[in-house]
């Protein structure tokens, strides 16, 4: 299971760093925003990596209930938890009837927080699909096969089939050359940039409908590479 994205969307700044701190510490991904309108922002370019967003109500520019909207309409399946300084039943049951999967009011327990959103993700979070699909083309991390643009089938390398799943399991995140060789390379191989390279050529040449102006497969140059959905 890939490590879980949380989203922290709070506008008190030492809460959130204090909720963002022990959370990395649990071994999670940790986004922050501090307003509405950054929250949207930031998750209009990374929900597909998002697996659960603590959200405050009360926040500046768009408040959390109409942020939860927005995020539903883009991930509809998205676990939610409410934090809010609001004891009122009547906004619970409000956050309750937009989707959101808990409700914790504030002063809270840090542990008991923890817990809660461990096992919203152990509920919620799925292993990675044996076949990842995108537009017309799909890959199969079991068998090794890709279905490239035209619809004609392809048997690819067991280190190409794990750049495709590194990549599409960040993505929209740029992943650096040395993390990929650190993942797909034992320490003795002499593993290179230009392999890297070679291998992207190839998957524009399978996935991308003109291999010279890529909507998929991007370089970076001089840090890395990202897949866009």
């Amino acid at each position: 299971m890939a490590q879980p994205h949380i989203f922290v969307v709070e506008d008190e700044e030492s809460l959130a760093e204090t909720i963002a701190l022990n959370l990395r510490l649990e071994n999670y991904k940790v986004t922050i925003a501090k307003s509405g309108k950054q929250a949207l922002d930031v998750f209009k370019k990374e929900h597909p990596t998002i697996n659960l967003v603590l959200l405050d109500v009360m926040l500046p520019e768009i408040n959390g209930f109409e942020l939860c909207k927005a995020f539903k309409v883009l991930n509809p399946a998205l676990p939610i938890i409410f934090l809010t300084a609001k004891n009122q039943i009547a906004d619970k049951i409000e956050g309750l009837k937009l989707g959101a999967d808990d409700y914790i009011t504030k002063p809270f327990d840090l542990e008991e927080l923890l817990l809660r959103v461990s096992n919203l993700i152990k509920r919620t979070q799925k292993d990675t699909p044996a076949v990842f699909n995108f537009n017309t083309c799909s890959i199969n991390f079991e068998t090794f096969e890709i279905k490239d643009i035209s619809g004609s089938y392809s048997t690819l390398s067991k280190r190409e089939i794990g750049l495709l799943k590194l990549l599409t399991e960040n993505a929209n995140k740029v992943i650096s050359r040395d993390e990929i060789i650190e993942k797909l390379w034992d320490v003795n191989e002499n593993a290179s940039s230009r392999t890297i390279d070679n291998y992207i050529l190839n998957f524009r040449k399978y996935f991308e409908a003109n291999p010279k102006e890529p909507a998929h497969f991007h370089s970076i140059r001089g840090v890395g590479y990202k897949f866009i959905a």
